[in-house]
């Protein structure tokens, strides 16, 4: 059975994946376009200006997201303002006073006056970004200012760098947005559901997502992309490895059995077991000597009942497990109407396949879904899950669907054949293939997508 990782195991994957040394980014190829436009305007005005202030502008400017990127252009360019401001009224005082000053107090004394009068300017640069509340360009602002006072104060012409180091970075900023902003025409299919497993699809062996994958990722959410994950994890799992994606559609978890919004925190629809079959299950359970973590939904609150026993394994479960705000263990046996959402046995193996032909003599395996398989964080240890006949991640993708009205989808799995797309050992492919499906290149209004 190919299934992706299972409750109770965060961070474990059952697939091993080779390494490999990763392609350049954009990123970096948008900053070396970057740079080399810097060079050509420069050239454009005569090598005027100091072409390596544009290029720092620009690279500050090359960001991950587009949000990124105009909030610092605008961080750069009002530090750059406030810099160059103050710079150009010290170089007023100085032109006035410096002759004066080096003839009454000497040489020595003027260049201590100079350094005085230079850090109380700098109090000044910071209190104005605090008054205009754009405390983020403190640090351009002095950046700018101790460039023209400290380096430039006895130049020719300072007045001339102040207007070129202003220059210099509207350019760099102007650079960097255009680089990072313009690209080939895309029509967006926002009438696609895309539906993406999670292990041996979206995460690694270590539970994690390339730096790509998650940036291009949340680049396409932001822009209004739907898209969702469909995997055997409860909430709490799922939500540790994608913190930082910004998820925005219910996932479905728990292979199918509930359907989760992620930004209200509650179950939009679930396949439970009803309070019978939960409590003839659990007297099979009892009888056995046997014992069962019993997963129940209440007022959209995941709790997992369950008893102590000998099994040093089910201590260490619940200790680990237990500190995510999404999980809620509780030691005793539910109340006898309660509705499992999916019952759950770890056990050694040899005792667990004794369990399941007893689930199977009496034609349990067919009144339910069972899924039996090794785990990976207890070696020698199997486990058994008992859910609701109907649960399955195909009969909750159709319920999703219909909430969002949507009629067409793309799947990302592991087991060919089951999914649309594929995935096997290359973790960027979703991100790839969803990118290009999602958005795909357009020369002209008449024209198909690409």
């Amino acid at each position: 059975m190919n299934i992706d990782l299972q409750h109770g195991e965060p961070g474990q994957n059952v697939c091993t994946l080779k390494q490999r040394i990763p392609r350049p980014g954009m990123r970096i190829i948008k900053s070396a376009a970057a740079i080399i436009l810097c060079y050509f305007v420069s050239f454009l005005r005569g090598n005027n200006g100091i072409v390596f202030y544009s290029q720092l502008a620009a690279l500050w400017c090359i960001q991950m997201y587009t949000a990124s990127t105009f909030k610092n252009a605008g961080q750069r360019l009002t530090g750059t303002i406030i810099g160059a401001l103050y710079g150009l009224v010290f170089l007023l005082i100085r032109g006035q006073l410096v002759s004066n000053a080096v003839l009454s107090f000497g040489e020595m004394a003027f260049q201590m006056m100079n350094a005085a009068v230079i850090s109380a300017m700098v109090i000044l640069v910071l209190y104005t970004t605090v008054l205009i509340k754009k405390k983020q360009a403190s640090y351009f602002s002095c950046v700018v200012f101790l460039s023209i006072v400290v380096n430039h104060a006895s130049d020719i012409n300072p007045y001339l760098f102040v207007w070129n180091r202003f220059l210099d970075t509207v350019i760099g900023i102007l650079i960097g947005l255009l680089v990072n902003t313009v690209s080939l025409p895309r029509k967006k299919q926002k009438d696609i559901l895309f539906v993406s497993g999670l292990d041996d699809t979206l995460l690694d062996g270590k539970d994690t997502m390339s730096d790509y994958s998650r940036v291009e990722l949340n680049r396409m959410l932001d822009e209004g992309v739907n898209f969702t994950i469909s995997t055997m994890r409860t909430p709490a799992s799922l939500m540790e490895p994608m913190r930082d994606i910004r998820l925005r559609l219910p996932v479905i978890v728990m292979d199918g059995a509930a359907l989760y919004d992620i930004s209200e925190n509650r179950y939009l629809k679930t396949f439970s077991l009803t309070g019978d079959e939960t409590a003839e299950l659990l007297e099979l359970v009892d009888s056995l000597g046997l014992m069962c973590f019993t997963n129940v939904i209440l007022q959209d609150t995941m709790v997992i009942y369950y008893q102590e026993t000998e099994e040093e394994v089910h201590s260490r479960l619940v200790a680990r497990l237990r500190r995510s705000p999404l999980r809620n263990y509780v030691c005793r046996r539910p109340s006898a109407e309660a509705e499992a959402l999916y019952l759950m046995l770890l056990y050694p193996k040899e005792i667990s396949e004794q369990f399941y032909e007893t689930l199977k003599s009496r034609g349990m395996t067919e009144r339910f879904k069972i899924l039996f398989y090794d785990s990976v964080n207890y070696p020698g240890y199997s486990y058994i899950k008992i859910y609701n006949k109907n649960a399955s991640r195909e009969r909750m993708l159709s319920e999703l669907k219909q909430i969002l009205g949507l009629e067409k989808t793309v799947t990302f799995g592991s087991i060919p054949g089951k999914y649309d797309e594929v995935v096997h050992g290359d973790m960027n492919r979703v991100v790839h293939v969803l990118r290009k499906r999602y958005e795909p290149v357009v020369w002209s209004r008449s024209a198909k997508p690409l």
